[in-house]
């Protein structure tokens, strides 16, 4: 059994709809069931009695796409751990380029930045590298980024409110640096932070990093750890962008790409393309009235 669910265009949505179920038809995968969820976001759940889920995901991508998208071979369910990625995820920024643009050198490290996220570069070796471009930067120059550069992602504190109320443990997860997921995680209610620290000496970055790295391989460990804890038959669900989120992604119960770049969004079982993280309660079928706004 397969069971998907969407949100799209609504204007065009059943005539997308009818070209989706002959596409599926076609490669013998017929839909059971189509029908709008009582969450009150237009999210419409198909049933299938059997299939491939990333066939499934392909076709509704090409018809309804702009979509936001989860896919399950079981009864979608609230999870009990939410693990995110921060940077473009939970946040607008990518908190590295924000403080290199304060060393006047935001061009040469945003390039690496994006080649990493990605995949085509080492996490860890990109990481040191922009990291020792840094080097001198004064230290406050992290609290005027944070002041100045550093904002949510709309529905990232009601998602995290609106998981946590459900009894779901909350972990943020980057391969970013504590000085900045510290307070975003006490902002937006995450109870657990894993990341990097960006060693500083007399006021000033040294260029290096204290401590391991937190790379794709830990944020994967971590997600598995906190499963181990909660035990056999808990839910998981992480959120990320970038190719550094890819095995914590697809080791999740539900694997959702944020706005994500194509390797992270071909990794998921879903994504969410067009609307904010709020997409991802309603793809949960939790309904809107009861979201936590705070």
């Amino acid at each position: 059994m397969l069971i998907a669910r969407l949100i799209a265009e609504t204007s065009t949505l059943a005539a997308n709809l009818d070209k989706a179920r002959a596409l599926l038809a076609e490669r013998g995968m017929p839909v059971a069931m189509a029908e709008e969820l009582e969450s009150g976001e237009n999210t419409v759940e198909l049933q299938l009695p059997h299939g491939d889920a990333a066939v499934l995901r392909e076709v509704l991508d090409a018809c309804f796409g702009p979509v936001d998208l989860l896919v399950s071979d079981k009864p979608i369910d609230v999870p009990h751990l939410f693990i995110s990625d921060m940077d473009s995820t939970m946040i607008s920024a990518e908190c590295i380029d924000e403080l290199a643009d304060f060393a006047g050198i935001k061009d040469q490290i945003a390039d690496i930045t994006e080649r990493a996220m990605q995949g085509e570069l080492d996490f860890a070796q990109a990481l040191t590298e922009r990291v020792g471009l840094l080097a001198g930067l004064g230290e406050e120059a992290i609290q005027q980024c944070l002041d100045q550069r550093i904002a949510a992602m709309p529905g990232a504190k009601v998602l995290v409110a609106t998981l946590k109320s459900r009894g779901c443990f909350t972990v943020l997860v980057t391969g970013g640096f504590h000085q900045f997921a510290d307070p975003v995680a006490e902002q937006l209610g995450f109870e657990r932070v894993v990341a990097n620290r960006l060693a500083v000496h007399e006021g000033k970055l040294t260029g290096g990093l204290v401590g391991g790295i937190t790379d794709s391989g830990v944020k994967k460990a971590v997600l598995l750890e906190e499963m181990a804890r909660l035990g056999d038959h808990a839910i998981s669900l992480a959120t990320g962008d970038g190719a550094n989120d890819i095995p914590m992604i697809e080791a999740a119960t539900y694997g959702v790409a944020y706005h994500a770049k194509p390797k992270a969004k071909a990794a998921g079982d879903g994504w969410v393309a067009r609307g904010d993280l709020t997409s991802v309660l309603a793809l949960l079928g939790i309904p809107r009235e009861e979201w936590v706004w705070e």
